[in-house]
C-alpha cells in the first residue's frame, strides 16, 4: 500500500513538473509572436502619441494662458517699493528738507494701486479675442488629428496591399517551382525541348525576385507605419488583416450636394476659418478702442524713516551736544503720506500709429473673409472630387475583378494546352505574367477602393474610429 502511495506521489511530481515546462514553453511562445495591431488601434496610439499633436496641444496651453492675461488686464495692478541709503557729508535731510553735514540713513517704502476705469472696451474685446483663440486652437488640434487619423489609415492600408501582394507572388513562385518540377519530367520524357525547361527556369528566378521585391515593400510600409505612430519596436509590428470590401455605410448611395451640406456643418477647417474671421473683426474693434479716451484711477501711499544723531544748539547757535534720532515707528507714522486720483488721457495725434494699426487690422479681417470664402470653395471641389473618386475606384475594382476571371481561365487553358504539348513555353510565360498582373490590379483597386471611401466618410462627417 505504502509503495502505490509513493508511486502516485511521484506521478503526480513529475505530471507538475511537466506541466509547468508546457506552460513555459507557451508562454515563451505567445510571447514570441508580435502584437497584430487593428487600424482603430493604431489611429488611437497616433492621436496619443504622434509630435504634431503634442505640438497642437501646447498651442492650447497658451491659448488658455492668453485668456488668463486677458482677464489680468480688468484686475488692479499693485506695486510695492522700498528703499535705503547711506549719506556721508554736506545732504539734504529728508525728514526736514534742511541742508546739513552729517552722516545718515534714510529709508523709504512706499506702495501704488492702479485700476483701468475706461480703455476704449479694449480689455473687453481682448478677453473675447482670447476665448476665440482657445476655440480655434481646440479646431486646429481636432484638425491636427483628423489628418492624422487619415495619415495612419493609408499607412495601414498600404500594409494590407503589400501583404496580399506579397502573398500573390509566393504562390505564384510556388506554382512556377511545380511547373518546372513538372517540365523537367516533360523534357525527359521528350514531350517537350529542353529550352522551355530553361524558359521556366528563368520565369522562377524572376517570380523569385518579385517574392522578394513584395517583401521589401511590406518591410517598408510596416517601417513608415511605425514611425507614423511614433513606435520605437519595429522589428515586432504588424498589423491585423481585418479590412473588409464592403461599403458598411453605404455613402455612395449619397449626392455629392448632400455630403456637401453635410461637411459644410461639420467640416473642422471651415470652423478654423469661421473662428479666424471671428477673430480678425475683435482685432478691428481692439485697434478702433486706441482712438476713444482712457480713465485710470491711482492710489498711492510712502513714508519714509532717517538715522541720524541730530545736533543740539543752544540760542547763540553753538553745538551743546546730540540726540538720538526719532524712533522708527514713531517716524514711520509721522512721516507718512498718501495720494489718490484719476488720470485721463485723451489720444489727439500720434503719428498716425493708431490709424495704421486700424487699417492694418481691417485688411487682416478681408484676409480672413476672403480665407473662409476659398476655404468653402476648396471643400466643394474636394468633396466632388471624392466622389468622383470612390465611384472610379469601384468601378476600376469591379472592372479588375473581371479581368482578373478572363485571365484566369485564359490561363487555365494555356496550362492545358502547355501540358499536352501544344503551347510553347513563352506563351505559356506570357499568359502566367498576365495572370500575375491581373491579380496584383484587382489588390491594388480593392485598397484605392477602400481608402477613397474611407475619405468620402470622413467629409460626411463618419468617424475612421468609433470613440
Amino acid at each position: 500500500m505504502q509503495l502505490c502511495c509513493a508511486f502516485i506521489q511521484k506521478y503526480m511530481e513529475k505530471r507538475s513538473f511537466l506541466s509547468l515546462i508546457v506552460m513555459l514553453v507557451c508562454c515563451v511562445a505567445v510571447q514570441a509572436q508580435p502584437k497584430m495591431w487593428t487600424l482603430e488601434e493604431c489611429v488611437k496610439y497616433a492621436i496619443q502619441n504622434n509630435i504634431s499633436i503634442k505640438q497642437s496641444e501646447l498651442d492650447s496651453k497658451i491659448a488658455l494662458i492668453d485668456k488668463k492675461g486677458a482677464i489680468g488686464n480688468f484686475l488692479p495692478s499693485l506695486n510695492a517699493s522700498a528703499s535705503h541709503s547711506w549719506n556721508i557729508g554736506l545732504n539734504q535731510d529728508i525728514t526736514t528738507g534742511l541742508l546739513r553735514n552729517q552722516t545718515t540713513q534714510f529709508t523709504s517704502a512706499g506702495a501704488n494701486v492702479g485700476v483701468d476705469i475706461y480703455k476704449g472696451l479694449q480689455n473687453q474685446n481682448t478677453l473675447r479675442k482670447a476665448n476665440l483663440s482657445i476655440v480655434a486652437a481646440k479646431y486646429q488640434l481636432l484638425k491636427m488629428q483628423e489628418d492624422i487619423a487619415l495619415n495612419v489609415a493609408n499607412a495601414f492600408l498600404q500594409v494590407l496591399f503589400n501583404k496580399e501582394n506579397l502573398k500573390v507572388q509566393k504562390e505564384q513562385l510556388g506554382i512556377n517551382q511545380k511547373q518546372y518540377t513538372r517540365s523537367e519530367e516533360l523534357v525527359n520524357a521528350g514531350s517537350i525541348p529542353r529550352g522551355d525547361l530553361l524558359d521556366i527556369k528563368a520565369t522562377v528566378a524572376s517570380n523569385n525576385q518579385n517574392v522578394i521585391a513584395a517583401d521589401n515593400a511590406l518591410l517598408i510600409s510596416k517601417l513608415s507605419l511605425a514611425q507614423l505612430l511614433q513606435l520605437k519596436d519595429f522589428e515586432n509590428f504588424d498589423v491585423v488583416d481585418d479590412t473588409n470590401m464592403r461599403d458598411g455605410n453605404n455613402i455612395l448611395a449619397q449626392t455629392p450636394v448632400a455630403i456637401y451640406d453635410k461637411a459644410v456643418e461639420s467640416r473642422t477647417e471651415l470652423k478654423i476659418a469661421r473662428t479666424n474671421l471671428e477673430i480678425a473683426q475683435k482685432d478691428v474693434e481692439i485697434a478702433k478702442g486706441a482712438f476713444q479716451p482712457t480713465l485710470q484711477g491711482f492710489y498711492s501711499f510712502n513714508s519714509r524713516v532717517s538715522y541720524a544723531d541730530v545736533l543740539v544748539f543752544d540760542t547763540m547757535g553753538n553745538i551743546i551736544g546730540t540726540r538720538n534720532s526719532a524712533p522708527f515707528f514713531n517716524q514711520f507714522s509721522n512721516n507718512k503720506g498718501q495720494s489718490f486720483g484719476a488720470q485721463l488721457s485723451i489720444p489727439i495725434f500720434n503719428g498716425f500709429s493708431v490709424r495704421n494699426n486700424v487699417e492694418r487690422s481691417k485688411v487682416s479681417l478681408e484676409r480672413s473673409k476672403i480665407a473662409v470664402e476659398q476655404q468653402d470653395l476648396d471643400l466643394q471641389r474636394n468633396v466632388f472630387t471624392a466622389f468622383t473618386d470612390a465611384k472610379g475606384a469601384l468601378n476600376a475594382y469591379e472592372s479588375s475583378v473581371v479581368a482578373l476571371e478572363a485571365r484566369q481561365g485564359a490561363y487555365n487553358y494555356a496550362k492545358e494546352r502547355y501540358d499536352v504539348g501544344l503551347m510553347n513555353s513563352f506563351d505559356f510565360n506570357q499568359s502566367q505574367t498576365l495572370l500575375t498582373n491581373a491579380q496584383s490590379e484587382v489588390i491594388r483597386t480593392k485598397y484605392d477602393y477602400i481608402f477613397k471611401i474611407k475619405i468620402l466618410e470622413f467629409y460626411f462627417g463618419i468617424p475612421l474610429i468609433k470613440n
